[in-house]
């Protein structure tokens, strides 16, 4: 998937994401021309117990407004992330590499995806 200016500023923030809360680890991401998928693992094992973990939704949230600020500041001021997102407890291997898998072939699938329409 080759990515537009906007896109690299998704995938930079979702590496941001493990970067700045050293309690994520990333397994799979791939950013999409209308979406972006990822693994996201919090080990509280990675940091010491003082640390304070946010949850998921606050995780996200935090991808969010500092993707949606970058956008913004690079001209494309009605750019807007929709209101929530899709997540999924991973609970075994099968699942894990299920899911992995779908994430890493997912661009293989963007002809037959319903948003991929030709432009008039």
């Amino acid at each position: 998937m080759n990515l537009n200016k906007f896109g690299v500023v998704v995938q930079n923030q979702i590496n941001w994401l493990a970067e700045h809360y050293k309690y994520v680890v990333l397994h799979a991401t791939i950013v999409m021309p209308n979406h972006f998928h990822f693994v996201l693992e919090i080990d509280s094992h990675l940091v010491d117990s003082s640390t304070k973990i946010k949850s998921v939704s606050q995780l996200v949230g935090a991808f969010k407004t500092t993707s949606s600020k970058e956008i913004h500041s690079m001209g494309f001021k009605d750019f807007v992330w929709h209101r929530s997102f899709y997540d999924h407890i991973i609970k075994d291997e099968l699942s894990y590499l299920r899911i992995c898998n779908y994430i890493e072939t997912n661009p293989e699938k963007w002809k037959e995806d319903t948003f991929n329409k030709p432009k008039q």
